[in-house]
């Protein structure tokens, strides 16, 4: 293993398995994607859409790092995470419109318009470009100078996050309670119907930017909670290697799973929905092995 994997293992926190698998499943798109980003004017937006704790963040830190050490590709690995609302913004937004777009997370409590302008300049090329980051230890976007300054052209663009892709509901769906916090905190059904008018146009926009798709497609909702549970670990132990202090104590697993309901009706809509829109399909078992992979959408 080389200094480069090494390294790549250790900031996510994985085992020396996941380059065994990676470089199975994951390896093979960077080199049919290879020839092709040097014939582009233009940077390649790869989206990977997948629920909470599916592997994007450490697929998309894997692809970016393939593409620069084994085939000279310039690439940026960003969120849709980094474009959340600041923490004021989004208070604003629960006194105006509903209390639970307080909490980050669902369609309608990211910062779009930002997220495009970050697109627009990067895809352009021609100038520096500042590409935000969000801290959730402390729920907010970091500071300015905490950004990631992007002063030369990119070949490829790898945007990763979990309601990617993302499709409106019809409103009779929409008004049929899944989760208890949907029943107790949105019996009117205002905060669903924001979030899915959200999904409808702004983040269908986002969406378009996106010249190739991949899905890591989880076994079911219950299976994301048991993984956000691990995230919060990871999370924390992140922070304590860093040596600044926590701004907030580890989530209990009430909190935990009171949190992901938030995020339960898109992402169950998503798992039933997408995965004939992609072009790279890969079906994770409960350990985030991939037992399945296939090609839904042809690559042109």
């Amino acid at each position: 293993m080389n200094e480069t994997e090494n390294s790549f293992l250790h900031r996510n926190k994985l085992g020396l398995g996941y380059l065994n698998q990676a470089n199975k499943w994951f390896l093979p798109i960077m080199e049919k994607l290879q020839p092709k980003l040097k014939k582009r004017n233009q940077p390649l937006v790869l989206g990977i859409s997948g629920s909470q704790g599916s592997g994007k963040s450490a697929l998309a830190d894997y692809l970016c790092t393939v593409a620069a050490s084994q085939f000279n590709i310039n690439a940026l690995s960003t969120s849709i995470d980094d474009f959340y609302h600041t923490k004021n913004k989004r208070n604003q937004l629960g006194q105006e419109i509903h209390p639970l777009l307080v909490t980050r997370g669902v369609p309608g409590t990211h910062d779009i318009e930002l997220a495009m302008r970050i697109l627009d300049g990067l895809v352009d090329g021609s100038e520096d470009v500042l590409v935000p980051r969000f801290d959730k230890t402390i729920d907010d976007r970091c500071n300015t100078n905490e950004f990631i300054r992007v002063s030369k052209p990119l070949d490829l663009i790898v945007l990763e996050g979990w309601c990617l892709g993302a499709k409106a509901q019809k409103r009779a769906e929409l008004e049929v309670d899944i989760n208890n916090l949907e029943r107790e905190f949105d019996p009117n059904f205002i905060w669903r119907k924001y979030v899915n008018n959200c999904i409808a146009e702004p983040y269908q926009k986002l969406f378009n930017y996106i010249d190739r798709w991949i899905m890591l497609r989880a076994p079911s909702f219950d299976q994301v909670l048991i993984w956000r549970l691990e995230q919060e670990q990871k999370l924390m132990e992140r922070h304590l290697e860093s040596g600044i202090e926590m701004a907030h104590e580890i989530m209990s697993p009430l909190e935990i799973n009171s949190f992901v309901q938030h995020y339960q009706r898109v992402t169950e809509f998503i798992l039933g929905d997408l995965p004939t829109r992609v072009h790279h399909l890969y079906q994770l078992d409960k350990d985030r092995i991939v037992v399945k992979y296939s090609q839904p959408l042809s690559e042109i």
